[in-house]
């Protein structure tokens, strides 16, 4: 199906007003860019509800910024109810974020994110409840945040690093490196295995519990043997 597209011209200037149409315009070709399923930018100005998301999240983060506390939070709970993706708008966010299908995204008020990062339905960016101020995480340039992982904590995940979906990541992450299971290991650095020959693919990971439940079964086979030498 042919690609349905609008032409949009980039605002100039270096007003709060110019800033925010040229992030969102970001946004909305970040999207198409990675998107093989999105069409156009119209298609994503209507129909994409993480960027829908975002869009309001820079309106809400303006707000906020200016002073406007309770009416920020007031649109970042609109926007929550409309797209069930929740960005505090204290939180700080780089240009071209994707948001894929975003159901149950939640990005905390200290979180930072870098420029260009994707994030997948169900990621959290969120504090383990045990900190005061900076308490959630940062994500550099280029991070992919499979399904359903979660980051908790004030802790770095380095550019281009790729955390598996369902991980649940607890501290720091290098730079292009994968981190997977939970809690998550790093099993990639820098192009090297670290430990499983697999690319991250969100699907073909491996499964930390059942790899420790395989150690188990060693170490009660090699009790066995011995108990068995001693009874012959």
């Amino acid at each position: 199906m042919a690609k349905i597209d609008i032409r949009i011209k980039k605002p100039e200037g270096s007003s709060a007003i110019g800033r925010g149409l040229r992030s969102v315009i970001a946004d909305v070709d970040s999207i198409c860019r990675r998107d093989p399923a999105a069409r156009g930018r119209l298609e994503v100005i209507l129909l994409y509800s993480g960027f829908h998301a975002l869009a309001m999240y820079r309106a809400a983060h303006a707000l906020d910024k200016n002073g406007a506390h309770v009416t920020a939070r007031a649109l970042s709970q609109f926007s929550k109810f409309l797209t069930g993706i929740e960005i505090h708008p204290a939180a700080k966010i780089g240009k071209g974020l994707f948001i894929d299908h975003g159901s149950g995204v939640v990005i905390g008020e200290t979180a930072i994110i870098g420029d260009n990062c994707t994030l997948y339905q169900g990621v959290t960016l969120g504090g383990t409840g045990k900190e005061s101020g900076k308490r959630h995480p940062t994500l550099g340039n280029g991070v992919m945040v499979g399904a359903g992982a979660k980051l908790l904590g004030a802790f770095t995940v380095g550019d281009n690093a790729k955390i598996a979906a369902g991980a649940v990541v607890l501290g720091d992450v290098p730079a292009d490196s994968t981190a997977v299971g939970i809690p998550a290991k790093i099993v990639k650095k820098e192009g090297v295995r670290v430990k499983d020959e697999f690319d991250l693919d969100q699907v073909n990971v491996p499964d930390p519990v059942a790899e420790e439940l395989a150690k188990v079964k060693e170490r009660l086979a090699a009790l066995e043997d011995k108990l068995g030498g001693k009874k012959d």
